[in-house]
């Protein structure tokens, strides 16, 4: 447990440090610096850092998706040629060639959940945080850029009478003014609010934004899984979190959800639903269908024009003149 507290502590100060500076800017903007909704914006705060920052990740997230889709009719040939050959060479020959595809076509299949690998670090920093606030307030000791009397003003702040370091498992008895009410109803809203919307996230990209193709694909049916298995995960799990850090995650959640939107309405899949929408929005417009991204260049685009042979000169144009 040391290793991985070790581990953390640099992602342990930018989380503390970036809810500090929120917290910080509010109590100058003239809200009480005890109060615990100063302290939820400056979660929430932290949330629209750290998704901005991915934003970048996120647009290669999508190129990557798109790839793994268009990949699907070659790799399902692939998948037929080596079908009952289970040797070694067979199998390393197989391997080699998927790899080759995946290249081919700049993806692989961990690209989907790039953006999360990478979050997951400030998440369980952040879990850290609001897990030991009890403890350092008691110890009088400070967590990462949060001091001693932040981590006791943070410890002893409410919303609605529940701490946002009490969770649905451990409760939070030891804050004065804590409502173990307050904290039960609180943390099984923000939990199903947190499994509602990542549910509802993961619903619209598999009902508007993909092809039919991509639908009948084996990586599609392990998407369909994690659609249910997923919310489950969490779902238990958050009884175990934090109020704080279940603000946190339904916030990201909520961010993911409008970002999806978009994605789906201004860049949708080539072939989906959604893509098939836009062009009956531009065409009611009166607009021309703009390339999608990740979408593949017809025959007569990817073809360059013919060249001249090599020493013959074009001859100009003359215009026709007028006989006398």
């Amino acid at each position: 447990m040391d290793f991985f507290n070790t581990i953390l502590t640099p992602f342990t100060w930018v989380v503390s440090w970036i809810m500090w500076a929120f917290h910080q800017a509010f109590t100058w903007l003239g809200m009480d610096p005890a109060n615990g909704w100063t302290w939820t914006l400056s979660i929430i705060g932290l949330v629209l850092v750290i998704r901005a920052a991915l934003i970048p990740v996120f647009v290669k997230q999508i190129k990557a998706q798109r790839g793994m889709q268009a990949l699907q009719p070659d790799l399902r040939k692939l998948q037929q040629k080596y079908k009952g050959k289970t040797d070694q060479l067979s199998r390393q020959a197989m391997t080699q060639e998927q790899m080759a595809l995946y290249k081919k076509h700049g993806t692989n299949p961990f690209s989907a959940c790039l953006p999360m690998l990478i979050q997951m670090p400030f998440f369980f920093a952040l879990f850290n945080v609001l897990n030991n606030t009890a403890k350092a307030s008691q110890g009088g000791q400070g967590i990462g850029a949060l001091s001693a009397a932040d981590v006791a003003q943070f410890d002893a702040s409410t919303i609605l009478g529940a701490p946002l370091s009490a969770s649905l498992l451990h409760g939070g008895a030891n804050t004065p003014g804590t409502s173990q009410v307050a904290v039960i109803v609180l943390s099984i809203i923000m939990i199903l609010a947190m499994i509602a919307s990542q549910f509802i996230t993961q619903k619209q990209i598999m009902a508007k934004n993909m092809s039919e193709e991509a639908l009948q694909s084996p990586f599609m049916k392990q998407q369909q899984m994690m659609l249910y298995i997923l919310p489950l995960v969490f779902g238990i799990g958050g009884i175990n979190f934090p109020i704080g850090v279940l603000i946190y995650w339904t916030t990201t959640n909520l961010w993911t959800m409008a970002q999806q939107f978009f994605v789906i309405r201004r860049m949708p899949t080539p072939g989906s639903p959604a893509a098939r929408q836009l062009a009956e929005r531009r065409a009611k417009k009166g607009l021309p269908m703009v390339p999608l991204l990740g979408e593949r260049k017809s025959e007569e685009e990817v073809l360059p024009a013919p060249a001249a042979p090599k020493g013959q000169r074009q001859q100009p144009q003359r215009k026709n003149r007028k006989r006398k």
